[in-house]
């Protein structure tokens, strides 16, 4: 892939320790940008830490142990990448998974619980970052969103209304910032390849089948016009272009990272 270079920028990425944020990380320190990661799990935050400084010795990272859904924790992460790294003009609001439910099978505490993930995951961050953000010339904020927001499923439901909600939110912050000379973005993801999959298929009762065969079962099911599921450094791709001065006149907008599932304009 041709890089535009960074060097010289921080970036955050939240959520960063596998899958598509990992992936994104890697791609900004390619780059060479300093980049900054979060997560919950002190074991994983290690592993992707030795594992990125394996392929990029003496790069400037910095992985720290923070729940974004509180506020202080995230303050706090956002004080020390300015105190270790400097201040960050990229942030990847990256965090979240979907709860399968049904209207009926979804009970009132499970919809505050999925509204405050979904929302407060990208509130908390970009409310703490915004003060390091407005210093740069060419920040941009860019949320990690479903294809749920526009294309609901039923037996996801509540994941689907609040994805919905994100890319209301995204195209607001876009208006509001755009004075600040921040840019925010999104991505609608469909089906891609993660963890969850990964251990959907170590499951799998046909032990026949590779994961190439299993994977394109899935998406013959899903109907997926590609016919496999998107590998996480393909998203990544999409959120370095909105991250940097790529998309330098994009704002408010979303890329479709779905390998065609998308019905919509």
């Amino acid at each position: 892939m041709t890089m535009y270079k960074l060097d010289g920028k921080v970036a955050v990425v939240t959520g960063g320790t596998s899958g598509i944020g990992l992936a994104t990380v890697g791609l900004l320190l390619e780059a060479g940008a300093a980049v900054a990661f979060c997560g919950r799990n002190e074991d994983k935050l290690d592993q992707a830490r030795e594992g990125l400084l394996a392929r990029f010795p003496g790069a400037r990272i910095l992985a720290a142990r923070c729940d974004v859904l509180v506020p202080e924790q995230v303050e706090a992460f956002a004080a020390q990448v300015q105190k270790e790294l400097g201040t960050a003009s990229i942030l990847v609001n990256n965090a979240g998974q979907g709860r399968v439910s049904t209207f009926a099978s979804t009970e009132n505490s499970a919809w505050l619980d999925e509204v405050q993930l979904k929302f407060f995951s990208v509130i908390n961050p970009t409310r703490s970052f915004i003060p390091q953000l407005s210093l740069s010339e060419d920040a941009a904020i860019v949320c990690v969103n479903s294809l749920l927001a526009i294309q609901p499923e039923p037996h996801m439901v509540a994941t689907s209304a609040a994805r919905a909600g994100i890319h209301n939110l995204v195209r607001s912050l876009a208006f509001e910032l755009a004075p600040k000379k921040i840019r925010v973005n999104g991505i609608l993801l469909g089906l891609v390849e993660s963890g969850q999959w990964r251990r959907r298929y170590e499951e799998r009762k046909d032990r026949s089948l590779t994961w190439e065969q299993w994977t394109g079962r899935i998406a013959a099911e899903k109907q997926i016009p590609l016919g496999r599921l998107g590998r996480p450094e393909e998203p990544a791709r999409a959120i370095f272009f909105l991250a940097t001065p790529l998309s330098s006149y994009t704002t408010g907008s979303h890329i479709d990272i779905s390998g065609g599932v998308c019905r919509h304009a």
